[in-house]
């Protein structure tokens, strides 16, 4: 029975990195094009997506509308983009904030060590103990419903888990040989962590943020379905999801429309993360 040498599937030339890379690639440029629709939104939405169109409400796909209008009689394609833009971005700026202030906190904390590491880590522990849906829920209800208010509260919830890995990276890195000829070099504590400690975080948190932003948009619906999200008649796919369910039976693409949106940006976000991931696991 012939063996293959495991070094020889991870050089730069073999069939598993070379598919890594594609597959890489191919996650880069989903995220790509899902950004600039979002961005794009008011430029190819056919409709405002807030007043009614001329072909009326109840009009099921391809008749007057493609994907159809709600039951106020608004186009659904146009409230698609807008819900898209603002369910992407808002997923993108959560996961920002929580790598900014988990980071911060996770190399300070391996840095300084002693009580303000342990200080630092039973507070994000704390954040980590609690119930993150129903932290979030009584956020928004104690702000009152706003997308700015769910995504302050979604942002209280999901930094610890950056802070974490940021911490062990960090922690890990200070024990390398490089690290040290750096300190007695003289190298200062700033550019000792932009430098040489951050860089080394980067691919552990690359990967855990790009698979989060599926996590987070289904978590932005969810909450958008239980109606905390942005007000009426502002675009939500989870609140268009919620509304159109009275009418699941008699007008079904009313709710399915924007569910299956839901779906497939999950889907894109997960499958865009798992690419990067494997790009950076065969690098």
């Amino acid at each position: 029975m012939t063996t293959v040498d495991a070094s020889v599937l991870l050089r730069p030339g073999s069939v598993r990195v070379r598919r890594a890379r594609k597959g890489g690639s191919a996650g880069l440029l989903v995220l790509a094009v899902v950004t600039l629709v979002a961005l794009a939104a008011p430029l190819l939405a056919p409709h405002s997506g807030t007043t009614p169109v001329p072909a009326g409400p109840f009009r099921p796909p391809l008749d007057g509308t493609l994907l159809g209008t709600d039951e106020l009689g608004r186009d659904l394609l146009s409230r698609i983009l807008y819900g898209l833009r603002a369910s992407w971005l808002s997923a993108l700026s959560v996961v920002a904030s929580g790598v900014v202030i988990g980071g911060l906190i996770g190399v300070v904390a391996a840095m300084r060590g002693g009580w303000l590491d342990a200080l630092l880590m039973r507070m994000t522990d704390l954040f980590l103990a609690l119930p993150g849906p129903v932290l979030t829920i009584a956020v928004v209800v104690a702000l009152g419903p706003s997308l700015p208010h769910v995504l302050l509260a979604v942002g209280v919830v999901w930094w610890p888990w950056y802070a974490r890995i940021v911490r062990g990276e960090v922690r890990n890195l200070l024990a390398r040989s490089h690290v040290d000829a750096a300190r007695l070099a003289g190298v200062g504590t700033l550019r000792l962590a932009g430098r040489h400690l951050l860089p080394g975080a980067v691919p552990a948190v690359l990967v855990t943020a790009s698979l989060d932003v599926g996590n987070l948009i289904l978590a932005l619906a969810a909450l958008s379905f239980l109606g905390l999200g942005a007000p009426p008649p502002s675009p939500e796919l989870g609140a268009m999801a919620a509304n159109g369910l009275p009418y699941l039976l008699g007008h079904p693409w009313v709710a399915a429309v924007p569910a299956t949106a839901v779906f497939l940006l999950a889907f894109a976000a997960n499958v865009a993360g798992d690419s990067v991931r494997d790009r950076l696991d065969a690098v």
